[in-house]
C-alpha cells in the first residue's frame, strides 16, 4: 500500500491505495479516500504507509531541564 496524491487548483488531496492483480495486468485500488491534506501532512501519511520505515529520531536533551 502507499499514498496517493494529487492537486486539483491549489488543494492537495490523498488516499491510500494498493495493487491488485486481475489477471496478467496489475491495477491500483483505493482502499480509503484521505480527502484534502496540507502540504506539512503529506510526507508523514508517506512514511506511515512507506515499505521501508524511517526511523524516528529524538532529542533525548527535550526533556531534560539541566
Amino acid at each position: 500500500m502507499y499514498v496517493r496524491s494529487w492537486k486539483k487548483g491549489n488543494k492537495i488531496y490523498a488516499s491510500v491505495v494498493k495493487s491488485v492483480r486481475v489477471g496478467k495486468k496489475v491495477k491500483q485500488e483505493t482502499v480509503v479516500y484521505l480527502g484534502e491534506v496540507t502540504e506539512e501532512q503529506l510526507p508523514y501519511l508517506k512514511a506511515a504507509y512507506a515499505k521501508n520505515k524511517p526511523k524516528l529520531v529524538y532529542d533525548d536533551k527535550i526533556g531534560d531541564n539541566k
